[in-house]
């Protein structure tokens, strides 16, 4: 749930698009880069559901962040660049509110089935796509992918389960934070390098929430096989899938990034049920058909709105 300088980019190159769509040649379009950061976001946090029998939620989401900072801050190295106060601060804040996004979202799937807690997630990216997107294609997508999400997590919740309130509560959170994270993420994607400060980012944010697994993280250490596994969902929830996000956020303006991370519902169910054996209900499978209707609907959209 992480995601993810130089001069800024002018409209036609990667990241100042003044029509908002993917830039021309691009050799990977934007739907099949988020199919590689969903799945490998997912089979992240599948991997985290299997720890929570050792480890606190919380301390998985924050092995999680300081696994993804320590590989981003040895492959970028950030400090080669000159940082003013205020691209720092924005950089940490960017950092905080994606660490905080992950730690809410791993307490959701702590309670709630995968693809439901995403579900809910997603409602933080329609509501920027709501609030900052144009025209007749782009708001009936919008339409289409919220109810998608509804149907999923409406008729796919079990109430009577213990820790469905809390559940439904964290990913609501979740959501909001994700919001937060796409709309100030353009920014610092489209203004200097976004991996540099996505590195700063993620630092920040493992040394803010590092108070959240105080007396539980050595638990960790306890053996080979269990760091192997924390450092396996840093890699595959924040490392791979937020470097990813970073490419896109610099070729998409943030409504059409919202919307194409539609493909991240249908994503989680499908991993769900393969490594979880989470079985989806009927309002799950109509919801992913929706989402997937929506999807079709922004890829299609031409012209893509202004950005947030």
């Amino acid at each position: 749930m992480i995601r993810r300088g130089a001069p800024r980019p002018r409209p036609g190159g990667p990241g100042g698009r003044g029509t908002g769509g993917p830039r021309r040649g691009a050799v990977v379009p934007a739907p099949a880069l988020f199919m590689v950061s969903g799945a490998s976001q997912y089979l992240g946090a599948a991997l985290a559901v299997g720890l929570f029998a050792i480890m606190p939620a919380t301390t998985v989401a924050w092995w999680r962040i300081l696994v993804a900072a320590v590989l981003l801050v040895a492959w970028r190295r950030p400090w080669r660049r000159v940082w003013t106060a205020r691209t720092a601060a924005a950089s940490a804040l960017f950092g905080i509110i994606l660490a905080g996004m992950n730690l809410l979202f791993y307490v959701a799937i702590d309670h709630l089935p995968l693809g439901s807690a995403v579900s809910l997630e997603y409602l933080g990216p329609v509501a920027v796509a709501a609030v900052a997107g144009r025209g007749l294609r782009v708001r009936g997508a919008i339409v289409v992918a919220l109810l998608g999400v509804l149907s999923i997590s409406g008729l796919g919740l079990d109430w009577s389960r213990p820790g469905t309130g809390v559940g439904v509560a964290f990913a609501l959170a979740a959501g909001a934070a994700w919001a937060g994270y796409i709309v100030l993420g353009r920014r610092i994607a489209s203004g200097r390098s976004g991996l540099d400060s996505l590195a700063v980012g993620m630092a920040a944010g493992a040394l803010v929430y590092a108070p959240v697994a105080a007396g539980t993280a050595g638990e960790a250490l306890a053996s080979p096989a269990l760091l192997l596994g924390v450092v396996g969902v840093g890699v595959l929830s924040s490392f791979l899938p937020y470097a990813v996000d970073q490419v896109a956020l610099t070729r998409l303006p943030a409504p059409t990034f919202a919307l194409l991370t539609s493909l991240l519902p249908a994503t989680s169910l499908l991993v769900g049920l393969v490594v979880l054996g989470q079985v989806p209900s009927p309002g799950e499978a109509a919801g992913l058909v929706l989402v997937s209707v929506a999807v079709a609907l922004a890829s299609g959209a031409g012209e893509a709105p202004a950005k947030a």
